[in-house]
């Protein structure tokens, strides 16, 4: 632990500091042999678990062949080939083509450059308490002004408007590039927008010849009973943003758009986004093993039912309401102080919480799609036994 806070550098003062020895299933265990239940899952990315079979086995496969031989783009590498084209077949017809990146903010970038390189526009439109990365072009699209302040000036003719609010559509006009919405606003609270206000934001854009780009980093890869969340509205992005959940713990991310969009970024100029390590064949194959899990089996549709789970179980004078959708669900309890004692306690008792960025009211349950109904209990059993205390 010495050495962490020395030579690592910290994103906090106070990190929770646990030392890590291994991790399988839903749990996670420390260099003491101490086993925490995760209902966190690496912040949403860990979709499958920790070391699922599947991910592991397509890892060790690739790893036999080659790793990393040439920039983004240049050579066909079969695993990233294999995943973009089954991705493709899962989504709507003009999400056909996708750009393998290294992380949901590199994504977001690329997504951005690609808004104002189609409509030849440079105003884009965000929204309050938006959360979208940490890179300079991401957190020029954040709605949080307390987190960006110290690192202006940042990327310009960026406005923003209230979520799920109507009244603000007619601020998209036909100077805007390009919309970024979050399809669940994650940082804010796990805000889920109304379905009839996600389809006049879908209208609005196209009337006004703008590009709308749905972060799906979070909500993306069954976490919400769905492929996407976006399934939720009935609506098309321009522009699809992916992350976390999509790699089964390894680090990536992409964008998706229509052949047409998406060529744009090919030529006039040529390499107009480009990465070294994005679609690096490893990760690939961890990607298309995912996904194929996935979508072979009932594990999507089963977010609904531990939903429900979660919901009758976690029911306390302390818990306000709980807020998302399947398996991307925050606890809203009733001061600040209890949410950080309920994190912090509750790791003492062998379960892994977590905060949100801007609600500090809200704590954080965004478990492995594979955990059991039993594991759900006896984590739920926690909760209310550290709520009890605060009472």
């Amino acid at each position: 632990m010495s050495d962490f806070l020395k030579y690592q550098a910290q994103t906090t003062p106070h990190p929770l500091g646990m030392e890590v020895s291994r991790a399988r299933g839903s749990y996670i265990y420390d260099t003491v042999g101490k086993a925490y239940l995760d209902f966190v899952a690496g912040v949403s990315a860990c979709s499958l678990g920790h070391c699922h079979p599947r991910v592991i086995s397509a890892i060790k496969s690739q790893l036999d062949d080659y790793l990393h031989v040439m920039v983004y783009g240049e050579y066909a590498q079969s695993p990233a080939v294999a995943f973009c084209k089954l991705l493709a077949e899962k989504l709507p017809a003009s999400l056909s083509k996708t750009y393998l990146t290294n992380s949901g903010t590199e994504a977001i970038e690329g997504a951005l450059k690609l808004g104002k390189r189609a409509t030849g526009r440079s105003k884009t439109i965000a929204f309050h308490h938006a959360y979208h990365g940490n890179t300079q072009g991401a957190m020029s699209v954040m709605g949080f002004e307390e987190r960006k302040a110290a690192f202006r000036p940042l990327i310009p003719d960026v406005h923003f408007i209230r979520f799920n609010d109507l009244s603000d559509l007619h601020y998209i006009n036909r100077e805007t590039a390009c919309v970024i919405a979050e399809t669940i606003q994650g940082g804010a609270g796990f805000i889920v927008p109304d379905k009839s206000y996600m389809k006049q934001l879908r209208q609005k854009c196209t009337e006004m010849g703008a590009l709308l780009i749905l972060d799906e980093i979070q909500p993306g890869f069954g976490r919400t009973g769905k492929l996407f969340g976006f399934e939720h509205f009935d609506i098309v992005p321009d522009i699809l943003v992916m992350g976390k959940g999509m790699g089964g713990g390894m680090p990536v991310g992409a964008f998706t758009a229509s052949d047409s969009l998406m060529d744009l970024l090919a030529d006039a100029p040529k390499l107009g986004h480009i990465t070294t390590f994005g679609g690096h064949p490893v990760v690939a194959a961890a990607c298309l093993a995912t996904l194929q899990e996935l979508t072979e089996t009932t594990l999507m549709v089963d977010t609904l039912t531990k939903e429900a789970l979660f919901r009758s179980q976690l029911k306390h004078p302390l818990i306000k309401e709980i807020r998302g959708k399947g398996l991307m669900l925050a606890l809203i309890v009733e001061t600040p102080e209890i949410a950080n004692q309920l994190v912090l306690k509750a790791q003492n008792r062998g379960l892994i919480l977590f905060w949100l960025l801007y609600e500090k009211k809200a704590v954080r349950i965004t478990p492995p799609l594979t955990i059991s109904p039993k594991e759900i209990e006896i984590g739920c059993r926690i909760i209310l036994d550290v709520l009890d205390e605060m009472l």
